[in-house]
């Protein structure tokens, strides 16, 4: 299966620090994530945090509760990793790297995203589309 990577960077009004302890926290991708809706079943494993985070799309008067499988990796203040597993053979690996900026810390996503032909393209726009949606929330987040 092809593997297609993108990334997005941005500025955020907060130290690494702050914005590290958001990103390592399961709970905070609830809204953050613009499809996420509740996450479940959070568990520490050595030095990784594994969880269920639900999905929902929206398809007109119909919905679709996705549960995904995610086990995230940090380096403290530095790099959150996410290994995201969803149905369908559908793979995403974000990894996100936190710098110190002069008005606060600079935001570089990198998602790569594995998934099969038929999927590929919806997998594609979904995960552009949460990616901005997520550095906007991010951002407004930060400011407080």
């Amino acid at each position: 299966m092809p593997t297609d990577r993108f990334s997005h960077s941005f500025v955020v009004d907060a130290l690494p620090s702050r914005v590290y302890a958001h990103l390592i926290e399961p709970q905070s991708y609830v809204g953050l994530s613009p499809l996420v809706v509740t996450v479940r079943e959070v568990e520490q494993v050595a030095d990784a945090v594994r969880y269920v985070a639900v999905e929902r799309f929206g398809f007109g008067p119909f919905r679709w509760d996705n549960n995904i499988r995610v086990e995230m990796r940090g380096t403290p203040d530095v790099r959150v990793v996410s290994d995201v597993s969803s149905p369908g053979r559908v793979r995403l690996v974000a990894t996100v790297d936190l710098r110190p900026a002069r008005h606060g810390t600079q935001v570089t996503e990198i998602i790569e995203l594995t998934a099969p032909i038929l999927l590929r393209g919806f997998a594609n726009g979904q995960a552009r589309k949460v990616q901005q949606e997520r550095a906007a929330e991010l951002t407004r987040r930060m400011r407080a």
